[in-house]
C-alpha cells in the first residue's frame, strides 16, 4: 500500500497511525508495510496525538469559560427585565390617568 507515500491525506495518516495500535505492530514494521520511513510515521503519530491534546485543551478552556459567559448573560437578562418592569409600570400609570 504505497498510497501513503509522498503527500498523504489526514485520513491516510490516521489510518497508518491507527495500525501502530494493533497488537504486535511495530513502528518499523508498519512503516515498511506502508512504504514510508519510520521517522515519518512517528511524526504523523505525534501530530495526531498533539492535535488530540489541543482539542482537549480547547474543550477544557470552553468549559471553564462557560460559567463566566452564563454569569454575564444572567446579569444582562436581569438588567433587561428591570428595564421592562420599569417601562411596564410607567405605561400602566399613564394608562390609569386616561
Amino acid at each position: 500500500m504505497n498510497a501513503i507515500k509522498g503527500t498523504a491525506s489526514n485520513r491516510d495518516t490516521s489510518t497508518a497511525v491507527g495500525r501502530l495500535y494493533k497488537p504486535g505492530a511495530t513502528q518499523g514494521g508498519v512503516a515498511k508495510e506502508l512504504g514510508v520511513t519510520s521517522s515519518q510515521l512517528k511524526t504523523w503519530r505525534l501530530e495526531i496525538e498533539a492535535a488530540g491534546s489541543m482539542a482537549a485543551v480547547r474543550r477544557q478552556q470552553a468549559d471553564a469559560a462557560e460559567p463566566d459567559r452564563l454569569r454575564k448573560e444572567n446579569k444582562r437578562l436581569k438588567l433587561e427585565n428591570e428595564i421592562l418592569e420599569k417601562a411596564s409600570a410607567f405605561f400602566a400609570s399613564r394608562a390609569a390617568k386616561t
